[in-house]
């Protein structure tokens, strides 16, 4: 039955799709992921107020948590809602009456579907998670059933987020190749992803590009402000992250899908904890980032097709593990004062 709805549906999508990337003329959104791995973090209803202060109209949220989730209801804001790694292998082996459970207990009775743009199935499971992998597609799967009965499946989209590290070759953008380990259960992501007209999302850090490969890329490379142009089949590249995002664009047409959005659901710079960590670099990066999708500015393969991106974080998160860096991704204080000048529109 799924497999039919699909098929039926693809040409429908494909075509959509195409129609998008030529013709785009709307802002690409720029929205802001909200950690909450911190004790220190501002009440939501605090939250809210300062995303509507800002202008911003899109919220990427890493789990469905009643306590920050609720607090959207009724304003306006779009949302992408992860649905965690750990809960995958239930919604996997269950049927799509868990499924449709599950949406309804742990999202739709907090927010109006009206508001969820994006359901981001897992993040970075595939080469960073794999006990998750082989229940990615089910769990996919079933909840598309479960958004089909409840006829909601045109108005939100499934994927999964993926680190970058599933390329195994990204440079230059045109070598752009999927890590042949992943493609068993890639390639039948992304036909799924081209049948429904859903979109690829991928978390795109040139920082830790730089920061791990600094023979390689340079640091106004990774900030948008190099003089050199890099030319890769007559195409001009002139920054890592037009660079990256072309690279998936190259590696989904490699496998046979083209026409595929991408849409970055993490990047930004810190300010602290790490080298060429600063306030100064972080409004450069994030500060272009949004300036680009505003301005449809797209990659050199898809110019004019502004990327869509969340910028992370919200706030500092004192709670996370990992380098010091990690902690220091936050654009506003906690008091609500931005912690840099950046703006949103």
């Amino acid at each position: 039955m799924l497999e039919m709805v699909m098929k039926s549906q693809h040409l429908i999508c494909y075509i959509s799709i195409c129609c998008l990337l030529l013709h785009t003329t709307v802002a690409a959104p720029i929205g802001l992921c909200y950690g909450r791995v911190a004790n220190n973090l501002p009440q939501p209803m605090d939250v809210i107020n300062l995303i509507k202060a800002n202008g911003i109209s899109r919220i990427r949220l890493f789990n469905a948590d009643p306590e920050a989730l609720a607090p959207f209801a009724g304003t306006g804001i779009e949302l992408m809602i992860g649905v965690p790694n750990e809960n995958l292998t239930s919604l996997a082996a269950g049927d799509v009456n868990y499924a449709l459970e599950w949406l309804q207990t742990n999202i739709l009775a907090h927010i109006q579907p009206n508001q969820i743009k994006y359901l981001a199935v897992g993040n970075e499971i595939l080469l960073k998670d794999p006990f998750y992998t082989p229940h990615i597609l089910p769990a996919i799967n079933n909840l598309y059933q479960a958004l089909q009965i409840l006829g909601l499946s045109e108005t939100i989209k499934l994927s999964s987020s993926h680190a970058a590290s599933i390329l195994s070759n990204s440079y230059p953008p045109s070598a752009g190749a999927f890590d042949e380990n992943i493609k068993p259960i890639m390639n039948p992501l992304l036909q799924f992803l081209r049948d429904t007209g859903s979109v690829l999302m991928v978390n795109v850090y040139p920082y830790f590009s730089y920061i791990n490969n600094q023979q390689y890329v340079s640091l106004d490379n990774a900030l948008f402000r190099s003089q050199n142009n890099e030319v890769d089949q007559n195409l001009v590249y002139t920054n890592l992250f037009d660079e990256t995002v072309d690279a998936f664009v190259y590696a989904m047409e490699r496998e046979g899908f083209m026409g595929i959005p991408v849409v970055v659901t993490e990047t930004g710079w810190p300010t602290a904890g790490g080298e060429a960590a600063s306030l100064e670099n972080a409004l450069a990066y994030n500060g272009n980032v949004v300036r680009r999708g505003l301005n449809n500015v797209g990659t050199p393969k898809r110019p004019g097709v502004g990327v869509e991106a969340f910028l992370f974080d919200l706030f500092d998160e004192n709670e996370k593990s990992g380098d010091e860096s990690e902690k220091h991704f936050g654009i506003f204080e906690v008091n609500g004062n931005k912690a840099y000048d950046i703006s949103f529109s």
